[in-house]
C-alpha cells in the first residue's frame, strides 16, 4: 500500500465518523470536551456556528451521528451526544455577545419562503455578509415545523424562542402571517435571489371506504398537531387509533394521552423494526403506555350516522421475492375491526407547490419536485434555491440546517460573479496536544462507564400537562459522565517514522491491538497480517513507511480509541497526539471563531 497522505482533508473525515455523519458537520468531540471543562457557552457557539440550533436540536435531532460513533464498536452504546448538545444550550451563559457583527449593508435583497429551520439558515448564514433577508412565514412567529409539528412536552416554547430570536435579531425583515402565493409575483419584485424552504405541508390522505363518511372525526396527523400547536384542539375521544409508524405518529399517539386519550393505539403495516420512526420515540410512546401493533393494513373505516366506529384491518406477512424485494402479503387471517372515537392519519407528508407556476422558469420532475441541484440546492432558474422538505421531500431538521448551509453559499457566490458549482475545500488546521514529554491539553483516559440515562418527568405527572417538558435533560454530573465517555475522535496519533526504533513499545501498551509492524503488501493481504481482525474495509489504513528495516506501520483507524498510550509509551517521540480541526466553510464567514480557537 502507498503512505497514508494525512494533510488531505479528507482522511481524518473518515476517522471523526461522528462529525462527517452529521449532515451540517458539527465538530461533536471538540464540543464534547468543552462540556468536560464546563465551558458551556464556548460548546454552544460551536454548536451554533454549523447547526443553527442547538438547544431545539438537543431534544428532536435525529442523530445520525451517533450510530456512527466509535464507542458504539467498543460496547453496546454510542455517547448520547445529542443530549450532550442540549447540556450546552442549558446551561451556557448569556451568549449574545458572541453573536456575529455585522457588516454594513450590501444592496442585496433576499425573499426567503417560510420560517423553518432552512429558510432561518440561510438567513442566518447571509444577513452578517450584509444581505438584506426577507422571511416569509404564513405562521405568526419563526420556526416552521419546529414550532408547528413537534409537541411542547418534547420541545418548550421558550427554547424556539430563544433561538429563533438569535437569528431574527441579525437584522432580519420577518414578515409573519404573510403567506406567498405567487412565485412569479415574487419574482417580479426584483429580489436578487429567492429562497424555498417552506417544507412538506401536507399530509397524506388515506382514501378507503368511510372516508367522507366519518371526516369529523378522521384527522390529518400534522394538521392536527398544529391545531394543538396553535390551541385550537384542546381534547380527542377516549379511544384513539393513530395509522403510521414514523415519528409524526409517535408525537401524535403521544399528545392525543395528553388531551384525554385514555385508550390509544398505533397501528402500522410494517414490522416493527422496520418502523420509520426513531427507536427512542418509539420506546417513549410504549413508556406512555401505547402499544404500537404490526402488519395490520386499514381496509376501511366501519361508522354510523355519520360516527366513526372503528377501523377495519387485514392482517398481512411480510416474503421476499426471488430477488430478495420485501413485499407484504395478505397472512390469511380474518380481518379485524377495532373500534375507536377518532383515528388520526400520519402516513406521510407531501409536498405542495400550488403557489409556484410552471412558466417561471423552475422545471418539475414526474413527482411534481422542484429540480433541486444536491449541491448547489439551485433549481433551473439561476435565482431560485431550495432546501429542508421542500428540496427533497421530508427529513429532518438537521438536514433542513445543512440545506441552509449550503444554498446560502450558493447564493453569495452567485451575487459575488462566482461559480456556485465550485465549493470550498474544508478548512483543516492541525495542532499537538503536547503539553510536556507525555502529557496532553485533554483528559484521555478511557471511561469505563456505560451510557447515563437521561431523567425523564414522572409519567403521571408528565401526562397531565401536555406543555411539561417529558425529558428533564443531563445535569452538571450526569453531563460530566457522559462526556468523559467521548473517545476524541479528532485528536489523531501521528506517527513520524524517521524517529522510530522499531522497538514495539506502542504495540504492547495498546489496548486495542491496532497497530502492527510489517511488510507491506497490497491491502486486502495487509488487512490479513494485522495484529487484530479488521472487519471494516470502509475505515482507512493508516499506513507509514521510511522505517530503518523497510517495514511498514500500519494502524486500523477503525478501533483505535485516540487513548494515547502509544504516545506516551514512546521513547523517541515518534508519535504525536495532533488535534485536526476540520472546519466546513459557510456562507457566514463573520461567524465567531473565539470559542474555537480557545478549545
Amino acid at each position: 500500500m502507498k503512505p497514508t497522505d494525512i494533510s488531505a482533508p479528507d482522511y481524518f473525515h473518515k476517522v471523526v465518523d461522528c462529525q462527517w455523519a452529521c449532515p451540517a458537520h458539527t465538530p461533536v468531540p471538540e464540543y464534547i470536551r468543552l462540556i468536560a471543562e464546563g465551558r458551556y457557552s464556548d460548546a454552544y457557539m460551536i454548536n451554533w456556528k454549523s447547526n443553527v440550533f442547538p438547544g431545539i436540536l438537543g431534544r428532536t435531532c435525529d442523530r445520525p451521528c451517533e450510530p456512527a460513533c466509535r464507542r458504539g464498536r467498543v460496547e453496546d452504546t454510542p455517547v448520547a451526544i445529542c443530549r450532550l448538545k442540549r447540556v450546552a444550550a442549558d446551561f451556557k451563559d448569556d451568549v449574545k455577545h458572541c453573536m456575529p457583527k455585522l457588516a454594513p449593508k450590501n444592496g442585496r435583497r433576499i425573499a426567503i419562503v417560510g420560517g423553518g429551520p432552512a429558510s432561518l439558515a440561510v438567513a442566518r448564514d447571509l444577513a452578517p455578509l450584509g444581505y438584506h433577508c426577507t422571511v416569509f412565514d404564513s405562521d405568526p412567529k419563526a420556526g416552521g415545523m419546529m414550532r408547528t409539528q413537534i409537541p411542547k412536552f418534547r420541545l418548550p416554547d421558550s427554547v424556539i424562542d430563544e433561538e429563533t430570536d438569535y437569528i431574527l435579531d441579525l437584522g432580519i425583515d420577518f414578515r409573519g402571517g404573510q403567506r406567498i402565493d405567487s412565485l412569479k409575483k415574487l419574482l417580479s419584485e426584483n429580489y436578487d435571489a429567492i429562497f424555498v424552504g417552506s417544507g412538506a405541508p401536507r399530509g397524506r390522505e388515506l382514501d378507503i371506504p368511510g372516508r367522507k363518511e366519518a371526516a369529523g372525526n378522521i384527522h390529518i396527523g400534522i394538521d392536527w398537531l398544529s391545531s394543538v400547536s396553535f390551541g385550537h384542539v384542546e381534547k380527542i375521544g377516549k379511544r384513539v387509533i393513530v395509522l403510521g409508524g414514523g415519528n409524526t405518529a409517535m408525537d401524535c399517539c403521544r399528545t392525543a394521552r395528553r388531551l384525554g386519550g385514555e385508550d390509544v393505539k398505533v397501528i402500522v403495516r410494517s414490522g416493527f423494526e422496520e418502523m420509520k420512526a426513531s427507536p427512542w420515540e418509539k420506546e417513549d410512546a410504549i413508556h406512555e403506555d401505547i402499544p404500537i401493533l404490526n402488519f395490520m393494513v386499514p381496509k376501511a373505516f366501519t361508522h354510523e350516522n355519520g360516527k366513526l366506529t372503528g377501523v377495519v384491518f387485514e392482517k398481512v406477512k411480510a416474503e421476499h421475492d426471488a430477488k430478495g424485494e420485501r413485499k407484504l402479503v395478505p397472512s390469511g387471517e380474518p380481518d379485524q375491526t377495532i373500534a375507536c372515537d377518532d383515528v388520526l392519519v400520519a402516513v406521510g407528508q407531501e409536498n405542495a407547490f400550488p403557489w409556484i407556476e410552471r412558466d417561471c422558469g423552475v422545471e418539475f420532475d414526474k413527482k411534481n419536485m422542484p429540480k433541486v441541484d444536491k449541491i448547489t440546492m439551485g433549481s433551473t432558474n439561476p435565482k431560485v434555491f431550495f432546501g429542508g422538505d421542500a428540496a427533497f421531500g421530508p427529513k429532518n431538521i438537521i438536514w433542513a440546517v445543512a440545506h441552509g448551509h449550503d444554498a446560502a453559499l450558493s447564493i453569495h457566490k452567485l451575487l459575488s460573479g462566482e461559480d456556485i458549482t465550485e465549493r470550498p475545500l474544508p478548512d483543516v488546521q492541525i495542532s499537538s496536544q503536547k503539553m510536556g514529554i507525555h502529557e496532553w491539553s485533554y483528559d484521555n483516559d478511557i471511561s469505563g462507564d456505560k451510557r447515563f440515562k437521561v431523567p425523564h418527568r414522572d409519567k403521571v405527572i408528565a401526562l397531565k400537562d401536555i406543555r411539561a417538558e417529558v425529558e428533564l435533560g443531563y445535569d452538571v454530573k450526569l453531563a460530566l459522565g457522559e462526556a468523559q465517555r467521548c473517545l476524541n475522535c479528532d485528536i489523531q496519533t501521528v506517527f513520524a517514522a524517521p524517529l522510530c526504533i522499531e522497538c514495539d513499545a506502542c504495540v504492547d501498551i495498546c489496548p486495542m491491538d491496532c497497530i502492527t509492524f510489517t511488510d507491506n503488501g497490497e491491502e486486502e493481504d495487509l488487512r490479513q497480517r494485522l495484529k487484530a481482525p479488521s472487519p471494516r474495509p470502509d475505515q482507512a489504513l493508516y499506513v507509514a513507511d521510511g522505517l530503518k528495516t523497510g517495514r511498514v506501520m500500519v494502524k486500523d483507524e477503525d478501533v483505535c480509541l485516540h487513548c494515547g498510550l502509544c504516545a506516551e509509551r514512546c521513547p523517541t517521540g515518534a508519535w504525536d497526539m495532533q488535534k485536526y480541526l476540520i472546519d466546513m466553510v459557510h456562507a457566514d464567514t463573520s461567524c465567531p471563531s473565539k470559542a474555537r480557537s480557545a478549545a
